[in-house]
């Protein structure tokens, strides 16, 4: 008997103590009722002195140089959050997952930052793995915060959840497209990665507004990523004589593939693509070949603005002298730094830090300074209307060429 009782005594305890450690319950599963899980439906709430934010960055895998870049930035505006004082006596954290270039883990990433109980999520840069993150953040009713996701289907249906801090492929498309005129390009070739979201979406926009403008699209051409021959296409391409190509796929690709084309003999054709080309690596896969070459992107280091000076002040300030590699160190910190705006509005108004009140805030963002220019989200669906600059790809960089308005973009 005195066993017997020792037993259930044990037993006791045991059920006692899973009830008060958060890692004894699955986050995932059915019927959960941990705030800010998959199973609630309800959202996070902060508590104590800490509030945390969550980040789902690719730090390992093919698109590690924007993963890396979009963490150092995302901490930097943290820091600087925290060290003006935080909001209310309270600090910020910022829990950092990797998605590994991939799609499905970055839908398990999220999922761990839901079951951690932040009450925002910040990420991804490709749509892909976005659209995944997504799924997680609805079903947590967590707001999320896209960095570098273009593609538009990232925010339909977002419910007030889903918003970003760069335009959209509905204006990537056409500001190439406009492009292509201006600069007396007739006849364009296409190559689309098929198996990327972001590059079948920018490639069908840029073909619809550069036929609107009068363009000719004289080849239309697949892969897909981890391809690194593309005889065969470019062949096809070649036939066609075409003044220009554009590649919507990833640095990745686009500078072996560049290289290709002017083994051709395509040599005074203009390559041109979106802000996936954007890294150091697509200059040193591509050497001279992608040199002249011209894409899309958010924002550039050369810029004169003194929101983008000081940004690149203190990034370098608290990375050891670096500068962003991408354009997704800035973004990173945009997407952040939003985040905190919002939750320090919240704060001033004295309301409770949960993340339905968050997102709330976050979609009531008006005129917000970005390093990557002024981000308004009230009344947008979380698509936020923004200027995009084409740059140049020269041998030591990227060079600021041009920038377009969304009115100059769409006008007849």
């Amino acid at each position: 008997m005195k066993n017997g009782l020792l037993q259930i005594a044990a037993l006791s305890l045991a059920l006692v103590s899973m009830s008060f450690i958060g890692g004894c319950k699955d986050p995932n599963a059915a019927g959960t009722d941990k705030p800010g899980t998959s199973g609630s439906g309800s959202g996070s709430a902060a508590s104590g002195d800490t509030i945390k934010i969550g980040m789902v960055a690719s730090l390992n895998g093919e698109q590690r140089p924007w993963g890396v870049d979009c963490e150092a930035g995302g901490l930097l505006a943290v820091k600087l959050f925290n060290d003006a004082g935080g909001v209310n006596g309270k600090k910020v954290e910022l829990v950092i997952e990797d998605s590994n270039s991939k799609p499905e883990e970055g839908k398990s990433a999220a999922s761990k930052l839901a079951g951690d109980g932040v009450i925002a999520i910040i990420g991804e840069v490709a749509s892909g793995i976005s659209q995944q993150m997504k799924l997680v953040a609805l079903d947590a009713k967590i707001p999320m915060v896209a960095v570098g996701a273009t593609n538009p289907d990232v925010t339909k249906d977002g419910n007030g959840l889903i918003s970003r801090v760069c335009y959209t492929d509905d204006l990537q498309g056409p500001v190439m497209a406009k492009f292509a005129i201006d600069k007396g390009l007739k006849r364009v070739a296409v190559m689309t990665d098929k198996k990327l979201p972001y590059s079948t979406g920018l490639s069908a926009t840029f073909v619809k507004r550069y036929k609107e403008l009068g363009g000719q699209i004289v080849a239309e051409e697949s892969y897909q990523a981890g391809e690194t021959n593309f005889g065969g296409q470019l062949t096809r391409v070649k036939a066609t004589n075409p003044d220009g190509i554009f590649m919507s796929g990833y640095f990745n690709e686009v500078g072996p593939m560049s290289r290709q084309i002017r083994q051709a003999g395509m040599n005074n054709v203009v390559l041109m693509g979106g802000d996936g080309w954007d890294s150091a690596d697509l200059i040193s896969n591509g050497g001279d070949a992608i040199v002249g070459g011209f894409f899309c992107n958010h924002y550039n280091d050369k810029e004169d603005r003194p929101e983008v000076q000081k940004f690149l002040t203190d990034f370098k300030a608290n990375n050891n002298g670096n500068l962003p590699g991408t354009t997704m160190g800035a973004l990173g910190y945009d997407a952040t730094a939003l985040v905190l705006d919002a939750l320090k509005r919240l704060g001033a108004a004295n309301k409770e830090f949960t993340a339905e009140n968050l997102a709330a805030e976050i979609m009531n963002t008006e005129n917000f300074p970005a390093i990557s220019g002024s981000i308004t989200l009230k009344g947008t669906q979380g698509d936020p209307d923004k200027r995009a600059l084409i740059v140049e790809v020269k041998k030591d960089g990227f060079q600021f060429y041009k920038s377009y308005e969304p009115a100059e973009v769409m006008a007849r």
